[in-house]
């Protein structure tokens, strides 16, 4: 007898987490953090998963807690005797701490894949890393999910005449690429440098962007500094439009309000982290069925190769 498939869900993540039990066809398993009087918190397992195959959904975003939360229900998991435990994090966060590029730095990413390990994961479900070479960060297997899948749909939907793609930096080139290849369109490149983090001292476009409709993609909008300058240079340089695709809605500071006065006509993002508050100019797409095809085939031990590689997504999903 094959062993049942349970989905469980931290706080943070609840609302997808609904999303994806339901596209796979189960509710989500019962599950309750007892709270200290202090703040600690200790997730109990309401119902047996001895042998089952155990699903965690949770982004590790802001706060912290997001992802302490995650460590225990591994931790709880393993210690209840799951057989197989599978870390599903949407957003993976700290990976934008992936090398060691000034003196005297964590590489926080890496130290998050070895808490993971440590704390009983068998695997690791994700989306658009800030940095692929991550998954080398992992001694368990990573299946890194591409929201290309999910983007190039609504691209195809927004039928624009001269579609041009932009990247906001130079990082983002090799993901911008891909997609550009897929339509067999143009793609520029917006090139920035920076005083500190989140905060650009200057920006130049590369490449040809007059009477273009531009669509911008990127991993993670956070303040959205980035993706508003390089929405306000490519109009100013002739571009008729501009849409922005972004997985991850970190979306701190002033970015709602960033967003709201910039010359993007839209911005679109994932749920991989939920909305602070809502925005005219920002839509929101599921990522619960392409995370729902996952479970499904490591629960099947099937190849997910299907949900990123361009040619064969159509049919996976």
């Amino acid at each position: 007898m094959q062993p049942s498939v349970k989905i469980f869900s931290g706080h943070c993540t609840h609302a997808l987490a609904e999303k994806i039990a339901l596209s796979y066809g189960n509710g989500l398993g019962k599950i309750n953090f007892l709270k200290f009087s202090d703040g600690e918190f200790q997730p109990v397992f309401l119902e047996s998963i001895r042998g089952d195959y155990v699903f965690l959904v949770q982004s590790t975003f802001a706060p912290t807690d997001n992802l302490m939360e995650l460590l225990l229900m591994i931790d709880a998991a393993r210690r209840a005797s799951a057989g197989y435990i599978t870390a599903v994090i949407p957003y993976f966060g700290f990976a934008r701490q992936d090398r060691k590029d000034k003196p005297r730095v964590a590489i926080g990413s890496k130290l998050i894949a070895n808490m993971l390990t440590a704390a009983g994961a068998h695997r690791v479900i994700t989306m658009d890393l800030h940095a692929p070479q991550i998954q080398g960060f992992f001694d368990i297997p990573v299946d890194h999910l591409d929201s290309s899948a999910i983007f190039i749909p609504f691209i195809q939907e927004l039928n624009l005449e001269n579609l041009t793609f932009a990247s906001p930096d130079v990082g983002s080139t090799n993901r911008v690429r891909e997609v550009a290849s897929y339509f067999n369109a143009e793609m520029v490149i917006c090139d920035k440098q920076r005083k500190r983090a989140n905060e650009i001292a200057s920006m130049t476009v590369i490449g040809e962007v007059k009477d273009r409709d531009i669509v911008l993609i990127d991993d993670i909008v956070d303040t959205a500094g980035t993706l508003t300058k390089s929405a306000g240079i490519l109009k100013e340089r002739g571009a008729r439009s501009v849409t922005a695709f972004c997985t991850h809605p970190v979306l701190s500071g002033n970015a709602y309000e960033n967003i709201a006065n910039s010359e993007l006509e839209q911005l679109v993002v994932c749920d991989t982290i939920p909305l602070k508050k809502q925005c005219d100019k920002i839509k929101v797409v599921s990522v619960a069925e392409l995370f729902a095809v996952a479970i499904r085939n490591v629960h099947e031990n099937r190849s997910i190769t299907s949900l990123f590689v361009h040619s064969q997504r159509k049919a996976a999903l």
